[in-house]
């Protein structure tokens, strides 16, 4: 394996966090042995196509520093690949780091972590999901969102103050003024539909999304195997009531929620949006696949189940 790191960089990851983490991230990789040079880009396309370019001319490990939405394109470059993924989280949710035990805001213990494996074990292989867009295929580490949580996306992007996390707050807020449960259509593996009405519905590949909502709690990311949540047509007392549970996994016990473990699932419902690690993917219907073993990522081996 080659001793050349590509470090690929979102300078305004965590408000800032990205810039100021590059640097101790790469002097531990340094230190390590390795000859590190950064990517930034000028925007998502132009730092997908240098990171692409990176892994095909044979870098050793591609290495994020950033959060969820750099992790997510990162993913894009390296899926399939022998190249691994070496995450330096330090965006403001960081779920692909929580999921697989990485350091969240540590950005030089993160980065001797990703050395040390890279000396020693080497990189654990996971499963990602694969969403079929009318763009092409894409693929995701965590969590796809649609139902009340996308429209709470949706609307906080297209507010403009204010700015943060209040926003989305702002915007929960106002969904849950509109709130209401949609028609869904799942087919599951490819056979077995269920047509329910649903507040959301959740595909986790990992268990968390929104900075460690979990909602796929009993979701792994090396068994084969998507996590389907569904929230059924459940009123906004309900909801409000439900929904902290979420942070401890506990909601899934609630008699609103049920679960699927499928290998694909392809989803529909009337004027929603899918999200994947927090990227908008675009309307439903999508369909969702999961590819085992399509990541070579440098984390710690999975605690036993």
């Amino acid at each position: 394996m080659s001793s050349d790191i590509t470090l690929f960089v979102n300078p305004t990851a965590g408000r800032g966090r990205g810039a100021r983490a590059a640097r101790p991230a790469a002097d531990a990789l340094r230190e390590a042995g390795h000859r590190v040079r950064t990517v930034l880009g000028l925007d998502a396309a132009d730092a997908l196509r240098r990171a692409r370019e990176a892994v095909d001319a044979g870098t050793g490990a591609l290495v994020a520093v950033g959060g969820d939405g750099l992790v997510s394109l990162a993913l894009q470059a390296v899926a399939g690949t022998p190249t691994p993924l070496g995450v330096v989280a330090v965006g403001t949710g960081n779920d692909f780091a929580r999921t697989l035990g990485l350091p969240v805001r540590a950005p030089a213990a993160a980065a001797r972590l990703t050395a040390a494996l890279l000396k020693g074990d080497g990189p654990r292989t996971v499963d990602l999901g694969r969403v079929t867009t009318p763009t092409g295929p894409r693929w995701y580490g965590t969590v796809l969102a649609s139902g009340f949580d996308s429209r709470v996306n949706d609307r906080g992007n297209r507010m403009r103050l204010p700015a943060g996390r209040f926003k989305y707050d702002l915007a929960i807020l106002a969904e849950l003024a509109a709130f209401k449960a949609v028609p869904y259509r799942l087919v599951l593996d490819g056979g077995r539909t269920v047509e329910t009405p649903a507040t959301l519905v959740a595909v986790g590949n990992g268990t968390s999304y929104g900075g460690g909502m979990r909602i796929c709690a009993d979701a792994r990311p090396d068994d084969g195997l998507l996590d389907v949540t569904v929230v059924g047509d459940v009123d906004r007392a309900t909801l409000l009531k439900v929904f902290p549970r979420v942070y401890r996994g506990t909601h899934l016990d609630h008699p609103a929620v049920t679960t699927h473990r499928v290998r694909s699932v392809t989803l529909d419902a009337p004027a929603t949006t899918g999200y994947a690690d927090g990227e908008p993917l675009g309307p439903l219907p999508l369909t969702v696949e999961c590819v085992p073993g399509a990541l070579r990522v440098l984390a710690p081996p999975a605690s036993p189940s």
